[in-house]
Formats: structure tokens, sequence, C-alpha cells
């Protein structure tokens, strides 16, 4: 027996948020066409988020602000992913009516504390959705990892060159549109503590 599984698109899953099919509880999301749960947070991812989206804010030009774990769209990856962190493009209420697409979004950010494969494999999903870049910080190993600078394919399906791993003593430069706009450290980004 075989069971055969439609991919829903971003508006058909849009749709299902819109007329309540989904919970309320912000657990899901959708990537590649499937809704999956989100994992639990424990403090040590909470504390990476929250640290990482202040570090960008110090920084960050005007025109762009900080979104934490909200929607950012990819219809032609059939993804509708919530990253912990995402610079876009414009201001709070541009907003009020849509999600971002990849063409708002200057930098995605995933924190890791175990499924660091999963957030590896939506390297596939953004680079291939047309983020210009995504970054991995590894609560766990302690480092960022740096998805940038994808080749020719990207948009199309894609895939960014090998990442550029960082250490706590390192520092990343934060691109907006290309080009940088300042530098952070990446032990600005970690929990104080081990977890």
């Amino acid at each position: 027996m075989s069971t055969i599984t439609k991919r829903l698109t971003v508006d058909q899953y849009d749709q299902m948020v819109e007329n309540g099919i989904l919970p309320e509880t912000n657990r899901f999301e959708l990537i590649n066409g499937r809704i999956v749960e989100k994992e639990v947070k424990n403090p040590a991812h909470s504390t990476a988020s929250n640290r990482t989206r202040r570090a960008i804010e110090r920084i960050l030009p005007g025109g762009w602000y900080v979104r934490q774990e909200q929607p950012v769209r990819i219809p032609n990856r059939r993804s509708e992913p919530e990253p912990d962190v995402s610079v876009v493009r414009g201001v709070i209420e541009d907003y009020e009516t849509r999600h971002p697409d990849p063409e708002d979004v200057a930098l995605v950010v995933e924190v890791t504390r175990s499924s660091v494969a999963k957030d590896r494999a939506l390297a596939r999903v953004y680079d291939g959705g047309g983020i210009p870049v995504y970054w991995i910080v590894n609560v766990p190993r302690r480092r960022l990892e740096v998805y940038e600078g994808p080749g020719p394919q990207q948009g199309r399906g894609g895939r960014y060159p090998a990442p550029k791993i960082l250490s706590e003593p390192d520092t990343v430069s934060l691109k907006i549109d290309g080009r940088e706009v300042g530098q952070i450290a990446v032990a600005g980004l970690l929990p104080l503590a081990t977890p």
C-alpha cells in the first residue's frame, strides 16, 4: 500500500493559518511543503536568540529591522520557516498584511542546541529561496556557521558554498545588501554559561 502526500504551497499554508485550521500554539512551520513541528527552546537557546538580536540591532543601519521567530515566505521552496532571528527591509508596519519575501530579507539566523543537522539542511531552503546570508549559532559547539556568497544557482535550487566556521574569539561581518555594515563578536551571540 502506498501513500501519496501532496506538498502544500505557501499560499495554502497561509490560508490554513488564516482559517484557524492549525492550532494557535505557534508550534509549526512550513518546510519544503510539509508542516513540521518546531523544537522546544531551552534557556540557552532563548538567551542566544536574544543576544543575537541585540548584537545585530546595535549596528543595523536605518531602513532595516530585526524580527524574532516570525515567518519568512519562500514560495519557490514551498516554505515559510520562522527563523530565530531575521533582518528585513523597512519598518514593522510594512508587514501588517504580509510576511517578508526573500527580496525583503538580508539575513536569517537559526540557533541550534541539538538539531544542527536540521538547521544545516535549512541552508538549502534559504539559499534556493534567495536568502543572501544564513547564520547558524551553534550553542553546544560554541561557534557560528556563516553561509553566504551563494553561487550563480542562488534562487534556483542552488547551494551556498561551504560555511565559514567562526569560534568565540572571532568576529563576523554583518552584511546588508552585499556590503559590510559592522562587525559582531561571535562570543556576543552565545550564552555566557556553557549549556
